[in-house]
Formats: structure tokens, sequence, C-alpha cells
């Protein structure tokens, strides 16, 4: 029954990505997605008791179930430039592992975009990963800070502008109708550029 029960959340939650795609945050009903999954709005609140908490589960499958791998990448504490590099790669790496998985994220991505200046959408996103991500970053920098190995700065802007250049080469994608997939050694180069222009403008002197 647990196998037939996870099996069926997964299948609304594959039959609500393509309704959001499609239609937007605002316009995509539990009506609709009850009509396509074949079944009732009450098995669909069975499963998600708001359409926030379906959303939620949307952008985590297509969008940023990868982050909690980067958070989890971190470590707690570096006490040299190259172990502080070789974190920073590794997490840059494993955030844009999402740019890797086709156009389901793209897509969810371009939604959350364009809706956000018309609802909460928006805030939903970064409260499912990209917060926890940053907040993580954001604290290994104020290690290495304290530890004499990046200029003292807010670490919090720190991360942000990290976060920027990592994924900088990347950002032309949401403009081109169907990008070409990124391959593991283009996202490493991409990475080993962003490391060392972040290192060129925070690095203690």
């Amino acid at each position: 029954m647990k196998v037939r029960t996870e099996q069926k959340r997964d299948s609304i939650v594959e039959i609500a990505i393509g309704l959001f795609a499609e239609m937007g945050y605002e316009g995509a009903s539990m009506n609709e997605l009850a009509r396509r999954a074949g079944g009732s709005k009450g098995t669909i609140y069975g499963y998600f008791p708001s359409k926030e908490a379906l959303f939620e589960a949307v952008v985590r499958a297509t969008a940023t179930n990868h982050l909690a791998e980067a958070v989890r990448a971190l470590p707690a504490d570096i006490d040299t430039r190259e172990s502080l590099e070789s974190a920073l790669r590794r997490f840059a790496e494993r955030v844009l592992v999402g740019t890797m998985d086709g156009d389901r994220g793209l897509a969810v991505y371009r939604m959350i975009v364009a809706e956000a200046g018309r609802s909460d959408v928006g805030q939903l996103f970064y409260a499912s990963g990209p917060r926890e991500c940053m907040e993580a970053l954001a604290k290994l920098l104020a290690v290495a800070m304290d530890r004499g190995l990046l200029r003292k700065a807010d670490p919090r802007v720190t991360a942000l502008h990290f976060i920027s250049l990592a994924t900088a080469e990347n950002t032309e994608r949401l403009y081109q109708r169907s990008p070409a997939r990124l391959t593991p050694a283009q996202v490493r180069q991409m990475v080993k550029r962003a490391v060392v222009v972040f290192f060129a403008g925070a690095e203690a002197r």
C-alpha cells in the first residue's frame, strides 16, 4: 500500500509539472489537475493540503532538489585557500546540476519568473530550497573570512555574488527556445571560471 501511495503522489506531481508549466501558477487549478489525474479534488488534497504545497513539491522535483545535495557537500570548516576553492567548486557544480536535467526544470523556472510579479510564487520557490542553500554558503564564507581567507564583507552578499558568478554563463539559456543540455565537462569549466573571478575579487589581500 505504501509503494502504491508513493506512486500516486509521484504521478500527481508529474501531471502538475506539466499543468503549471502550461498554465502558470495562477492559471492552474486543482479541478483541472484532478481531471488530468483521473480522480477527484479530494484525492489530490489527500496528498497535498493546498495548491502551495503541491507547487513546492513540483519545484523540489524539477528545480531545487539538487540544492540539498549542494548544501550537504559544504564542509563545516575550512582552513586553507585550497580547501575553500575545492568546497566552492563542489558546491557550484551541484547547484548547476539542475541545468542538465532537460526542459522540465527550465519550464518551471520560467513560469516562476513570469508569475513572481503577480503572486507569491517567487517566495514559495525561494523558500523551497534556494534560501537554505544561500544561508549555508554564507555560513561557510563567514568562516573563511574569520580565517583570513576572504576579505571581510557581508557573508550573505558575498554568497549572492558567488552564486551569480557560478550561474552567469547559464543565464542566456533562459532566453533560448530549446537550449542544449549542458555536459558535466561544460559545467566544470563554467564553475572553474567563476571560482577564478570570485577569488580575484574576494580573496583577502
